[in-house]
């Protein structure tokens, strides 16, 4: 289960979507204020967007990927 998430965060890193590619210009290299942000990262077993360990933040883009499975991002919330 553990090499299939990674194989899923690595696979989502490489296919971001507009919206998540132009965020991530302003998370990454300690931008914002000098906090370091990991994307699509994984915690237990989901993979979210974007995460600051640091600040305990977690920042999901929900777009039209998100309109087919509104119940298990409600769950997952």
């Amino acid at each position: 289960m553990k090499r299939l998430n990674m194989d899923r965060a690595r696979g989502l890193r490489r296919a971001m979507t507009g919206a998540e590619q132009m965020l991530w210009r302003y998370l990454r290299n300690r931008h914002l204020s000098g906090f370091k942000f990991r994307r699509q990262h994984e915690i237990g077993r989901h993979i979210v967007d974007f995460a600051c360990a640091e600040a305990l933040l977690i920042v999901e883009l929900d777009g039209g990927q998100h309109a087919d499975q509104v119940v298990h991002d409600e769950r997952r919330t």
